[in-house]
C-alpha cells in the first residue's frame, strides 16, 4: 500500500489577496485578474483581444502555450 503524499504550495504571492487560499479548481475558474499584478483593465484588455475571461482561459490560449513551448525548446536548443 502506498501513502499519498501531501504537496503544498503558496500561491499567495501570485494572488489578489481576496482569492487567497481559494481551491485550485476555484483559482482555475476564477476572473484573470485573480492573478497578482493583472488589472481590471488588463482583463478587459485580455477579453477584448482573446476572450480570455478566466485563469483556466488564459493558461489555455495557444498562443501562451506556443510562447512556453518556444521557451522551453530554447533552453535546451544547442
Amino acid at each position: 500500500m502506498h501513502k499519498r503524499k501531501e504537496i503544498r504550495m503558496n500561491l499567495n504571492k501570485a494572488l489578489d489577496k481576496a482569492y487567497e487560499g481559494k481551491s485550485l479548481k476555484e483559482l482555475a475558474d476564477a476572473p484573470v485578474d485573480a492573478l497578482a499584478g493583472v488589472s481590471e483593465a488588463d482583463a478587459k484588455a485580455l477579453l477584448a483581444a482573446f476572450n480570455v475571461k478566466t485563469v483556466r482561459d488564459l493558461a489555455n490560449l495557444k498562443y501562451v502555450k506556443w510562447a512556453q513551448a518556444i521557451v522551453t525548446l530554447a533552453d535546451t536548443e544547442q
